[in-house]
């Protein structure tokens, strides 16, 4: 009897790439990552190397899966990033390093300008968010301004995902929620390109063929099959970015989901059935046709615990969450702000900064692992304060990624009020990709649940007294510092 057939799944994140090879029930077959970091050859600004990062990374991560798959391949989809800019020439070839989401600000007159250009209230109206760091429009205009050279043979631009998709198939695509990132270049209530604002933000420059994520873009062609191992012809989807795979992963597809995904950074992405605008936070479509979201992101959560622990030695994450476990809630009196790399949402605040409050010679190094962990917290209860100005309290919360570990998300959950689902399955980006994948080559059912609980984290009521005195403290913390990290700031 042969074997069910294998789908693929490859995920291009910010500092590790993760592929899983699964069969059509969602059962893991195989695993593999490469870890890498990001360049930063000035101060904010973050990029990839497309070839080295991206590519490279794909084709090793693939081999490496094929190499162990005990079936044929049906289908591929790929995730990353995003929003991005890859500048490149007409038939793909990159121009330069990608300049990366958010957490890139190189781009702040840029933003200014097109706001004022075309008005904030008009962009809101139209593409349903404001020009943010985040934006993609701003990054392109800044190549255009800074890079002539570039942007004289610049023709097109892509995502991870979307570079990907072109490398195995030769297509020039976008998934539609990955557009509804691309400020000011989208019209998200009728889900298209605003091409009279592209042609005044980025004249010249070819916008890519819109589809879904589960639709599939191409097929593999012979160079890629002859790159990757992969046969000739297999189906590739559309893909889109990887927080959005990583909600489709967990099932966080329905209006009412809010998923909460602990890496790099935090980010939150809330299901609703008709696009909400708020102009504290983003507007995009969902996954899947018909679907909206409301979403948020830090600039930093596990980067501020990495940084930590490499500030201590380079400490075991267990032994730090050890001592910080051991440290009562609220930290003995010490706060911190976790805008280390500036802040997104819901600040919008590229020039803010990090702050530890409260130290004393008493607290040692479990109390500051500890206070990272609640200041992230805190963060994550000020998005829900502000999508509750607009929606109903989420029906479900669940937690994903690598950092979704039982201190971390035991904190949020005390903080936050809101219990939360923990999935069995946390490789993430990967497994949605899979699950697109699926979809794609027929062999998966958009009904079919691929998720299984590993358990429900509750609030604990002990803690709540005490992270109703932390948490006005945090909040009444940025603007009491504001001023004086900007000028501090200025002055670096």
């Amino acid at each position: 009897m042969a074997a069910d057939p294998c789908l693929l799944g490859v995920d291009i994140g910010t500092s590790s790439s993760k592929g899983v090879l699964t069969d059509p029930a969602g059962t893991v077959l195989a695993t593999a990552t490469r870890p890498h970091g990001v360049s930063r050859p000035r101060p904010g600004w973050v990029e990839h190397d497309p070839e080295t990062v991206w590519w490279a990374e794909f084709v090793a991560i693939v081999r490496d899966l094929l190499a162990v798959a005990p079936a044929p391949v049906a289908a591929v989809a790929v995730s990353g990033i995003g929003p991005c800019v890859l500048p490149a020439t007409a038939d793909g070839r990159p121009l330069r390093a990608a300049i990366l989401y958010g957490v890139d600000t190189r781009a702040t007159a840029e933003i200014a300008e097109l706001t004022d250009a075309f008005g904030a209230d008009e962009i809101v109206r139209r593409g349903g968010n404001r020009l943010t760091s985040q934006a993609v429009g701003p990054k392109l205009r800044w190549i255009r301004r800074h890079e002539p050279e570039v942007w004289a043979r610049t023709r097109r631009f892509f995502m991870a995902s979307s570079f990907l998709v072109h490398r195995l198939t030769g297509e020039y695509v976008l998934d539609h929620h990955s557009a509804s990132q691309s400020d000011p270049l989208y019209d998200l209530p009728a889900q298209a390109w605003l091409d009279d604002l592209a042609a005044q933000v980025a004249p010249g420059l070819e916008l890519p063929r819109l589809l879904w994520p589960a639709e599939v873009a191409g097929r593999v062609t012979a160079a890629a099959a002859d790159a990757t191992g992969l046969p000739e012809g297999v189906p590739v989807t559309a893909g889109t970015i990887d927080a959005w795979a990583e909600a489709t992963s967990v099932g966080a597809t329905r209006p009412g989901d809010l998923m909460l995904m602990y890496g790099t950074t935090m980010f939150l992405t809330r299901v609703v059935p008709a696009p909400v605008v708020h102009p504290r936070m983003w507007a995009t479509t969902g996954v899947f046709p018909g679907s909206f979201c409301v979403a948020g992101g830090t600039a930093t959560s596990g980067a501020v615990v990495e940084w930590l622990r490499e500030l201590t030695g380079g400490t075991d994450y267990d032994r730090l969450a050890a001592e910080a476990a051991a440290v009562p809630a609220g930290a003995d009196g010490l706060v911190v702000l976790p805008y280390f790399a500036g802040e997104r949402t819901p600040l919008f605040d590229e020039k803010a900064r990090g702050v530890v409050a409260g130290l004393t010679l008493d607290h040692g190094r479990g109390h500051l692992y500890r206070a990272v962990l609640e200041g992230t917290a805190y963060a994550v209860r000020h998005h829900l304060d502000e999508m509750a100005g607009l929606l109903a309290p989420p029906e479900r919360v669940i937690a994903v990624g690598g950092g979704a570990r039982p201190l971390w998300t035991r904190i949020v959950s005390d903080v936050t009020g809101q219990p939360q689902l923990v999935p069995e399955q946390t490789i993430g980006a990967g497994y949605g990709d899979a699950y697109l994948a699926g979809l794609a080559a027929g062999v998966v059912d958009r009904a079919d649940d691929w998720t299984r609980w590993a358990g429900r984290v509750e609030p604990d009521p002990a803690t709540a007294d005490a992270y109703r005195r932390g948490y006005p403290a945090y909040r009444e913390l940025y603007p009491a510092t504001r001023d004086i990290v900007h000028a501090l700031g200025a002055r670096g």
